[in-house]
């Protein structure tokens, strides 16, 4: 019973270290109508055009290699037209189609920690201005690991003569989450074994 305890001891020392061991995944998007109200903003049809780092893997590319969609929460400050803080909350997907070593289905699926939209500059003569949202993320990679990350998304120009708007285009995305380095994890295994039966052995002197 004291050879077990102590060997769980030596498990629970050395896994926090996993934790220092992260690297990070790229997709990039392009498209789709990006809606909004003072109940938030809104994200579908916008396609996958790029992952850089998925399971260890380079840089893939393609004009469609899945969607990107979210939904924030709600306006906490502010409005659409002038920019403000929004409330944690609502939905961040993306779904690979399977193309060009993508993954076919959820890559990643969560929600919003935090979300900021401003707009970007001051409106140009006719009267039209860019926007970004940008913000934090929490949630699932499709392989169930949880993970952390931000995401930042650009419109094309809308016209703020209209005042609140209803739909714009968005012109690009880009979103980067954590994942931990197979390599790292896998050196951690091969220590943790190490360790484990350094210490079966000194037990067995005992």
């Amino acid at each position: 019973m004291v050879k077990k305890i102590l060997l769980l001891a030596v498990l629970a020392l050395a896994l926090p270290l996993a934790a220092f061991a992260s690297g990070h995944v790229d997709f990039s998007n392009e498209g789709g109508t990006l809606s909004g109200s003072a109940s938030g903003l809104s994200l579908s049809g916008s396609a996958l055009t790029a992952v850089n780092g998925l399971y260890g893997g380079g840089l893939i590319t393609g004009n469609d290699l899945g969607t990107v969609s979210f939904t924030t929460g709600a306006f906490l400050t502010g409005n659409i037209h002038d920019g403000g803080t929004l409330a944690a909350g609502g939905t961040f997907s993306i779904v690979g189609n399977g193309v060009n070593g993508v993954p076919n289905g959820v890559i990643f699926s969560g929600t919003f920690t935090n979300a900021t939209w401003a707009p970007i500059g001051s409106a140009l003569t006719n009267g039209t201005q860019y926007y970004s949202l940008s913000g934090q993320i929490s949630g699932n990679l499709g392989s169930g690991f949880s993970t952390t990350g931000a995401t930042i998304q650009l419109t094309v120009n809308i016209d703020t003569h209209k005042g609140y708007f209803t739909g714009a285009d968005l012109g690009s995305g880009d979103t980067n989450v954590v994942v931990p380095e197979p390599g790292t994890l896998s050196l951690l295994g091969t220590g943790l074994i190490g360790l484990a039966g350094l210490v079966r052995r000194k037990l067995n002197l005992v």
